[in-house]
């Protein structure tokens, strides 16, 4: 690899690539399989999601393990045990097989993405950190437009059962963070972090905002999707095409909301993203027409990408040597409601999916009144909100 590719950002973006191809085709294929070879209702992948999501409950626990391993190895090696995970699925089609593999890919996968957006505000500059983020997710999307186009060629035309395809996309995670571990050298940090758990009260409204994220990201991760399949009666081969014109989209804006933000600020572009939702949530209560509904879920992963403005808004108010641990924290704070969201509603879902997707619009009006509070210039002159700076919690 040439010296000029030897760097942290293109690590950040080796490392998006492997996670993200692995986890879309678990992700694309799980609806699919959890129904037809696991015979799924909506309490089980209720169960499931709220299961998978522990591990990022417990993200907290990263800064621990950085008392004895280094933290861009420790992202190598969640990497892997992403793969890992991903790639014993097909082989385990029972409720409890499908449990299990699940929660083990997901502690990679959560433990990989603390680590990520640590690494990122640590090596990257604050003011180009979100256009970075939007490379990384552009990358990411390109990396699952890869994926969901085979399932969809391997369901559609060639008849692939989902274990080979398990086993391909855990194999591929496997074989990046190897060839990460031989190309890249080990990069230094310019500020030592904090290794220790902590809660600072000037932070609380990215705390707050990072909760409410957790909140949104479950409605449309376990429930959007859901809707697509027990609903409308879409197909792996649907799922996929649709997953793929996400992806084909957000590798096309991502890098252009990065630049929006950078130029624009936080503040307008949360703004943007939880008014949209409120209308999208309302309006997935309501459908009946299939396209409309995809119409939707395509509209809806496209706001996602405005979410970089909430580590952005993070990394310009922080402490430089609070990044690692308040990562961790702050995965953990994102899934506290995804702990709980995902089971709960899956039991409202049975009585009615509408009040489903009302309980997410009402959560993104919170979201909203949130990001009002979003300074124009966050951190200038120690600004962190614009009701004015709060006491630190030492």
């Amino acid at each position: 690899m040439p010296a000029r590719f030897r760097t942290p950002e293109y690590l950040l973006i080796f490392l998006a690539i492997g996670s993200s191809l692995s986890f879309s085709v678990w992700h694309a294929l799980l609806n699919n399989f959890a129904v037809e070879q696991a015979a799924f209702t909506g309490r089980e992948i209720g169960i499931l999601q709220s299961l998978r999501e522990v591990p990022g409950f417990l993200a907290f626990t990263a800064v621990f393990l950085l008392l004895v391993i280094r933290e861009q190895v420790f992202a190598l090696l969640a990497v892997c045990l992403l793969g890992i995970g991903v790639a014993m699925t097909g082989f385990m089609p029972s409720e409890y097989g499908l449990y299990f593999t699940t929660v083990l890919m997901s502690v990679g996968f959560h433990y990989y993405y603390t680590l990520q957006q640590s690494l990122t505000l640590q090596w990257i500059d604050k003011g180009r950190s979100p256009v970075v983020m939007g490379r990384q997710s552009s990358a990411s999307s390109i990396a699952a437009l890869i994926a969901f186009g085979s399932i969809w060629l391997g369901t559609e035309y060639l008849d692939i059962e989902f274990k080979w395809m398990y086993l391909a996309a855990g194999g591929i995670a496997l074989l990046i963070a190897l060839g990460a571990w031989l190309m890249f050298p080990h990069f230094s940090h310019s500020v030592p972090q904090r290794k220790h758990l902590f809660l600072r009260r000037r932070y609380w409204l990215y705390y707050a905002l990072t909760f409410m994220s957790g909140a949104r990201r479950q409605i449309f991760i376990v429930f959007a999707g859901f809707l697509m399949v027990e609903k409308f009666g879409f197909s792996a081969a649907d799922i996929a095409l649709l997953f793929l014109i996400n992806h084909i989209i957000n590798a096309l804006l991502a890098p252009k909301i990065g630049r929006f933000i950078v130029r624009f600020g936080e503040r307008l572009a949360l703004t943007l993203e939880y008014l949209g939702l409120i209308v999208i949530f309302i309006a997935y209560a309501i459908v009946e027409v299939a396209w409309i509904a995809a119409l939707l879920y395509v509209l809806d992963h496209v706001l996602f990408a405005m979410a970089i403005g909430i580590k952005s808004y993070f990394q310009k108010i922080a402490d430089p040597a609070d990044m690692a641990s308040t990562s961790g924290v702050s995965f953990t704070i994102n899934h506290i409601a995804a702990v709980v969201i995902p089971i709960t509603f899956g039991f409202i879902w049975l009585h009615s999916p509408a009040v489903v997707f009302l309980a997410g619009a009402a959560m993104a009006v919170v979201s909203l009144l949130l990001a009002r509070l979003v300074p124009v210039d966050p951190g200038n002159r120690g600004q962190r909100t614009i009701v004015g700076n709060i006491s630190m919690l030492k």
